[in-house]
This record gives structure tokens, C-alpha cells and sequence, in this order.
């Protein structure tokens, strides 16, 4: 069955028409994924290579995709509906099929300089294809392979006095096309400002919402130059005063840069110095986004701590126990991650001779974290064992309270009883 390339458009006779899209779940369990079994010919339908529609129902989709040129196999890991996947196509048919001028499927792609060129054939539009989309990147790595010199006239001939005279000389219209599309190339500037401030007005130009779909080339970097450009994001707002709200930017940022558990390294170097104490409590709440029931970052943090201490150390090396349960109280490390700290010194962020230091200070708390953990458990040793005496209409229960507490050397204290009289047809 066939479907109307553009759907908005209901009309039966409509000439551009695409397979409706059939999708297959294979495997079970983490190996399940989907397989669109006619990707090949509904790229054809759109002049596209199946790989793109493909790799943007991966992006739309945060799954993993498999291109099998060999068998025409093109799959998406997970199991999703056909009809989903059909609706998404849908999307990528409005962001890079369709022109935005004629509403018609006849356009090209053209990659040039970093940016994706978009001309249309029926109407002549030439324009910019979305850069914000994560496929586009895709696309600027694995352009279409056409020549679009050599594309041919449109199924829907333009009526222009140029195009007329020729086909009275009996010359074909797709020189003309060509000339027109190469003046236009030359005229049109595909390029786009990559400077800092120019990157930085189109930021702000955005919504909140554009700026989270916003990924440029970003994820596409290393961990360490993604980590750098949060770094400069935060010192930014430093710089302005942290504007209230800017914990949710922090956030926000590092998400969409995927270094949510190494933030709080950043953080600390921005945020924390010798006055850390009073610092901490001041930015809980931008700490707690990253940290909280994330033992990760929540070790990251311990790094970063590390760092701060060993620049400032004639300050803060004596204040170690009071940092540790700063940050434990503010509920920003959990008290097995603290532990654990203990357990294994590391000379990841700072020298030997430094974390020495920093865990022989931190001896005590440690120890009195221990103990305190220790007594919680055998509090929670504590039994009642209820006994229960039927006697005439009456429930008579006692209550007899495990005497693990008591204290070496004394004897245990006598069991608690208590009497209360229940009646039965009551119960």
C-alpha cells in the first residue's frame, strides 16, 4: 500500500507516493531490535539515502542504528511500532524532504562548507537545511552521493520565459537548471559564523527548547573538550553572578554535553576555595543536581574536593573531618561512597604525599562514621516477640523486648509486659 509522501495532503491522485513503512522485531532481551524491511525503496521514493530517514529515527529515538548495505537490512536496536516509526518519518520528510517555499518532495541536498544547502527543482527555492538536528551532522559526514548538476528537470515544470525559448529552439531545460543552480550556489551564502560570539548570539537568539535540541558538533568531541565547554559555560554565569535558576543551566549544559558525573569536578574548581565550608552550604543545591542517588558523580565530587584542599592546604588540610561531614550532613555524598573513599586512597587528583595527608586527617570521622553505621545496625537488631493467651472472651498479649543492648557485665533487664484485653468478636 502507498502513501501520500507529504500526509497533510489527502488528495488520492497527489503524484508523490512512498511505500508505507513495514518494520520487523527481531531477537529478545538487550539483543532485540527493529529491522525496516523496505528502508531501500522509500529512500528511493524520497531521493534520499535510506541511511538518513534511518539514523534520524536513532536520534528521535536515543537508539543505536546498523546499516546492512549487503542484505538491505536497516535496523534500529529496541523494539518499536511500526506506526511510531512511521509518524517519525513523517518528521524527517517536513525537516529534509519537502521544500519549505512549494510544500513539494522535490528537493536536493547539497553540502558545502559545514552547511547543507537545500534547492528545491519545482519552484527553484534554495535555502539552509536546520543545522540544530543531530542527523545533520550525520548528513555533513555522509553527504548525498548525487550530482545535482546533473538531477534533470522537475516532474512540475516552472513556466518562465527562459525555460519557454528554449524549448521553442529545441533545446532541453537542463542546462538551463544547471546554470540556474550554479548561479544561485554562488550567489547564496551556505556558510555559516562559527566564531565564539557569533555562536553565542544564535545561543541566545533561541528558545529554551531550541537550545536543548542545539547540538552542533558537540557530541561529536572528546569527553575532555566537551568538559572544557561546560567549563567555560559555568565560568560564564560565574562571571554574570549566578542568575537565580542557573543550577537548572548547569544541568541542562552538562546533559546535553553527557557529563553529568564529571560536572562536579567542574563545579568545584569554579565554585570552592579555601572558604569552602561556607561555599558548599552557599551552592548545595547546584551540587545536589548532579550528585544526589549518583554515586558516581558523588565520587567525582570527592576528587574534586581533593584538588581544593591540596591548593589551599596550610588552610584546609586541618579542616579534612569538618569538610567530610560538611558534605555528609548536606546529604551531597553518601555515607557507603565516603567509605569506600577511605578504603582505597588514590593518587588520581592529587599526589601521594597529599592524599596521605587528607585521609590521615579524615581518620577520625572515619571512624566515627563506622561506629555510628555500627550502632544504627544493631538498633535495628531489636525484636518483639508477641505471645498470646486465649482466656474467656479475652486476647491477654505480652510483649518481650530482646535485651542485645544491655552492656557487658549487667544483667539483662527484665522483659517488658504489657497486658491488653481484646474482645474476640471484636477482632
Amino acid at each position: 500500500m502507498s502513501l501520500n509522501v507529504n500526509r497533510a495532503v489527502t488528495d488520492q491522485f497527489y503524484r508523490y507516493k512512498m511505500p508505507r513503512l513495514l518494520a520487523k522485531v527481531e531477537g529478545s532481551g538487550n539483543g532485540i531490535k527493529t529491522v525496516i524491511t523496505n528502508m531501500v525503496e522509500i529512500g528511493k521514493s524520497l531521493s534520499r539515502p535510506p541511511t538518513y530517514p534511518t539514523k534520524f529515527f536513532g536520534c528521535e529515538l536515543g537508539a543505536q542504528t546498523q546499516f546492512d548495505f549487503k542484505n538491505n537490512r536497516f535496523i534500529v536496536n529496541g523494539s518499536h511500532d511500526a506506526s511510531k516509526l512511521q509518524d517519525l518519518l513523517d518528521d524527517f520528510i517536513k525537516a529534509y524532504v519537502l521544500c519549505p517555499a512549494c510544500d513539494n518532495p522535490e528537493t536536493l541536498l547539497v553540502v558545502k562548507k559545514g552547511a547543507i544547502g537545500q534547492r528545491c527543482i519545482a519552484c527553484g527555492h534554495v535555502g539552509m537545511v536546520d543545522l540544530r538536528h543531530k542527523l545533520s551532522t550525520f548528513i555533513i559526514k555522509n553527504p548525498p552521493e548525487h550530482d545535482p548538476r546533473s538531477a534533470g528537470s522537475s516532474k512540475t515544470t516552472r513556466k518562465t520565459k527562459s525555460s519557454k525559448s528554449k524549448h521553442q529552439n529545441g533545446e532541453g531545460d537542463a542546462c538551463q537548471e544547471e546554470e540556474e543552480f550554479n548561479d544561485t550556489a554562488e550567489d547564496y551564502e551556505w556558510s555559516v559564523d562559527t566564531s565564539e560570539d557569533a555562536v553565542n548570539q544564535r545561543m541566545q537568539s533561541l528558545t529554551g527548547g531550541a537550545k536543548g535540541l542545539t547540538l552542533n558538533d558537540d557530541l561529536e568531541k572528546t569527553q575532555q573538550e566537551r568538559l572544557d565547554i561546560f567549563y567555560k559555560f559555568v565560568k560564564a554565569k560565574k562571571e554574570e553572578g549566578l542568575p537565580k535558576g542557573v543550577d537548572k543551566d548547569f544541568l541542562g549544559e552538562a546533559e546535553r554535553l553527557e557529563v553529568k558525573d564529571k560536572a562536579a569536578l567542574v563545579l568545584v574548581e569554579l565554585l570552592l576555595d579555601e572558604n569552602v565550608l561556607k561555599q558548599l552550604k552557599q551552592y548545595k543545591l547546584h551540587f545536589a543536581r548532579f550528585v544526589t542517588d549518583n554515586p558516581k558523580a558523588q565520587k567525582y565530587l570527592l576528587g574534586g574536593l581533593e584538588q581544593v584542599i591540596s591548593l589551599h592546604s596550610k588552610t584546609l588540610i586541618p579542616k579534612v573531618p569538618i569538610i567530610l561531614k560538611t558534605i555528609y550532613d548536606l546529604d551531597l555524598v553518601e555515607e557507603e561512597v565516603i567509605i569506600a573513599w577511605a578504603a582505597k586512597p588514590s593518587k588520581k587528583y592529587v599526589s601521594k604525599e597529599m592524599i596521605q595527608q587528607i585521609h590521615e586527617k579524615a581518620a577520625p570521622f572515619i571512624k566515627w562514621l563506622k561506629e555510628a553505621e555500627e550502632e544504627d545496625s544493631s538498633e535495628d537488631e531489636e525484636v518483639e516477640v508477641a505471645f498470646s493467651h486465649r482466656g474467656g472472651a479475652g486476647l491477654k498479649v505480652e510483649t518481650v523486648t530482646s535485651p542485645s543492648n544491655a552492656k557487658p557485665g549487667q544483667p539483662p533487664a527484665p522483659a517488658k509486659q504489657e497486658e491488653e484485653d481484646f474482645d474476640i468478636d471484636d477482632i
